[in-house]
């Protein structure tokens, strides 16, 4: 039985002409585990879930989820394999002009399913990620940024996911709140013994995830366990962690001799 329940093998991916985002990109995520994906913004984290879930299709190179090259996949197979997914947008994407209940409930509502069994169905997802029950009827401009991305995370646990990908879960939230929205994402992961899989920029992220992989340039330069990083000697990883300017990961510098 495969220890992995993703591997990326030797993924490129390029828009245009431009630089490749990925460029023969290779990455071993284990089954059961949090995995957060790190790197400067630009560098094509989120463009790496997107190939990940196939909503983005890469120029050459494989994704197995369990066993299964999704880059192959069309049509039915396809959107089978999309089921076995949860995704979690940076900024929530609620709709406005929907209800929490409406929200989260969109796709088994809009197939028909009986609104008072789906209605259930919603109050036990926002009892997991610790909103009370009367969440249900409220607007998002009700909603606290935390309490949004809460709601975020219910609509995706509406699937029943193997596998949940988080894109930036806590961009625009205080520390506070951030904090609150990591202790979820792990107390869910756990709750489900289910796959994660986190972009982001907060270092107070490692506390509650298994390893860290370090993006840059295309490649993974750099896999560690979470619960040594502050004692990492790769130079990778003690540049990005410690917000050091020399380093192997290189910096654009504005010339101010240039500006006007």
């Amino acid at each position: 039985m495969n220890e992995y329940k993703i591997r990326i093998v030797n993924l490129k991916k390029r828009f245009g002409e431009g630089r490749w985002i990925s460029d023969e990109l290779n990455l071993d995520i284990p089954k059961g585990k949090i995995i957060c994906i790190v790197g400067q913004s630009g560098e094509g984290k989120s463009v790496l879930l997107k190939q990940v879930i196939g909503l983005i299709k890469p120029d050459s190179g494989s994704i197995f989820v369990d066993d299964v090259d999704v880059a192959q996949l069309k049509d039915f197979a396809r959107e089978e394999n999309f089921k076995k997914f949860g995704y979690v947008f940076q900024f929530a994407a609620l709709l406005d002009s929907l209800n929490v209940f409406e929200n989260v409930g969109i796709v088994e509502l809009e197939k028909g399913d009986d609104p008072d069994e789906v209605r259930k169905i919603i109050k036990e997802k926002l009892s997991m990620v610790n909103l009370p029950e009367d969440t249900i009827d409220k607007y998002p401009s009700e909603l606290s940024g935390g309490m949004k991305k809460r709601v975020g995370l219910a609509r995706t646990l509406m699937s029943n996911p193997e596998i949940i990908l988080y894109d930036e879960p806590t961009t625009g939230l205080d520390p506070i709140t951030s904090s609150v929205v990591h202790e979820l994402i792990a107390s869910v992961h756990k709750k489900l013994n289910i796959t994660s899989v986190v972009i982001s920029h907060d270092v107070e992220i490692f506390k509650y995830v298994d390893l860290v992989a370090l993006l840059c340039k295309g490649k993974i330069v750099s896999m560690v366990d979470a619960a040594t990083i502050w004692d990492s000697n790769d130079p990778y990883i003690n540049q990005f962690i410690n917000g050091l300017m020399d380093g192997p990961i290189h910096q654009e510098i504005p010339d101010d001799k240039n500006k006007m």
